[in-house]
């Protein structure tokens, strides 16, 4: 055996530690899991002075950011970007949204001018914290909401809605609606005209039963009580009003400001009433 591994580890460095949670529930952490590139304005759309934007629906905890999109030539198609952005403007008021704040001139088309990012909210396992290490003190403040950000394409679905009653050459806004509850009771046979027998009749006997029921299969609930479920929360958050906030990126006053206030600037000394036997009980899995 090595004579350097037997000898004892030698303590290299002592890091002071500081908690805060004076910016509690304030912080949170926004994973975007599909992005490809930094969280910023394109050049072409900074150039004509657009910036991100986002919104927030606070009681159901839902979350969006508007991103500005790339106008170039050579990336964009103008053509179809006002087909997209008039089936957001109709999606916006069918699910109850207000309308973004564009300026736009008399007789001019809706267009898709931004890249919506909705949140998911993500369970946190444990205690998730933010570590920041400066002039050597290690300074940790309390994570209270971790969200995921992904495109939101709703309008997509509104706009095949709308191409497929232009071929089938309905003009209306109506549509086939949601598929039937497997619950439901099967609507009644549309009556049809009698027809005179051509040969003999027969006597036929039909026999109705429940599939589920009669197959044994139980569900909690049922799946009506379950999409009732969805449908009110659904509801629920179509019926909140978003509120806009200002969103600033990383380099700006504002963000330094804000990131100043996260570290502690107390110093007083803790003293630990927790003996080394208490603190590995509560740790899970040892």
């Amino acid at each position: 055996m090595d004579a350097s591994m037997e000898a004892e580890d030698r303590l290299v460095r002592v890091i002071p530690v500081h908690f805060t949670n004076a910016l509690e529930p304030n912080i949170q952490l926004h994973q975007f899991p599909l992005l490809t590139r930094p969280l910023e304005v394109p050049p072409s759309a900074a150039a004509s002075g657009k910036r991100i934007s986002a919104r927030v629906k606070p009681q159901v905890k839902r979350l969006e950011v508007h991103v500005p999109v790339d106008t170039r030539a050579e990336v964009w198609n103008g053509e179809r970007s006002k087909e997209l952005g008039s089936a957001r403007v109709e999606d916006d008021k069918e699910k109850n949204q207000e309308l973004p704040k564009v300026k736009q001139r008399e007789g001019e088309e809706p267009r898709l001018s931004e890249v919506r990012l909705r949140s998911e909210q993500v369970p946190q396992i444990g205690a998730y914290v933010l570590g920041v290490l400066r002039e050597g003190r290690l300074h940790l403040m309390p994570i209270s909401e971790t969200h995921q950000f992904r495109p939101t394409l709703t309008y997509m679905d509104m706009h095949l809605r709308k191409t497929r009653r232009t071929r089938a050459g309905d003009d209306s806004d109506d549509d086939d609606g949601p598929p039937p509850d497997p619950d439901d009771p099967a609507p009644p046979p549309v009556p049809k005209k009698e027809k005179k027998p051509t040969g003999e009749a027969k006597e036929v006997q039909v026999a109705v039963r429940k599939t589920a029921e009669s197959q044994g299969l139980q569900f909690q609930g049922g799946m009506t009580q379950i999409r009732r479920e969805m449908l009110t929360l659904m509801h629920q958050e179509e019926d909140e009003r978003w509120e806009d906030y200002e969103y600033c990126g990383g380099e700006t006053a504002e963000a330094n400001v804000a990131f100043e206030s996260v570290f502690s600037t107390s110093f007083e000394e803790l003293d630990c009433k927790s003996d080394i036997t208490s603190l590995l009980k509560n740790v899970p899995g040892l």
